[in-house]
């Protein structure tokens, strides 16, 4: 735990010393990145509900590493430029999927939920891209990433499904609303 909390102070002061005027091009560093999936309400229901629905599915607890490999590999298709059209639109359906999927307590076979959270994770993962294209904030943004993805399995075991349907509910509400203003 020491050598952790030592490397996450090493790596936020090192961001930090790039935030200096005069430092060059505009950087983002560990914290800018850990940062970004918290401070975008999209990014940040879109994790929790893929954790929270990943406990409930058959064979599936391998969900949220399939989440969170390709993640990467949509940032690195943001940050090489690739443009995906109406990205905004697709992220706010996939809250609003998920959604839907806690509420009515979907159950997908592995492989289909496999791919649509890999899906999910792509269009998520390219926006990020494009936002944060440097390696240090992709390594922040992919921690914090995981901690939403694995704290929303904590959820899904621990909350009644009265609760998590009613979180299902709100988030396929926030998703529609996105994607009305996307």
């Amino acid at each position: 735990m020491k050598k952790t909390l030592t490397a996450f102070a090493l790596a936020a002061a090192s961001g930090a010393a790039l935030a200096h005027t005069g430092a060059g091009a505009h950087t983002h560093g560990f914290l800018a990145g850990f940062a970004h999936p918290f401070t975008g309400l999209d990014h940040l229901l879109a994790m929790l509900a893929v954790g929270a629905w990943s406990v409930r599915q058959p064979n599936a607890q391998w969900l949220p590493a399939t989440f969170i490999g390709m993640l990467l590999i949509g940032m690195a298709s943001g940050a090489l430029g690739l443009s995906i059209p109406a990205l905004e639109t697709g992220i706010a359906l996939t809250v609003a999927l998920m959604g839907v999927l806690l509420v009515a307590a979907v159950r997908l076979p592995a492989t289909a939920g496999a791919v649509m959270v890999g899906v999910f994770a792509i269009l998520h993962g390219n926006a990020h891209g494009h936002e944060l294209p440097q390696a240090v904030s992709a390594a922040g943004l992919l921690a914090a990433s995981l901690l939403l993805v694995y704290g929303g399995r904590v959820l899904g075991r621990v909350s009644p499904a009265l609760a998590l349907k009613a979180s299902g509910a709100a988030i396929a509400a926030t998703g529609v609303l996105l994607a009305a203003t996307a």
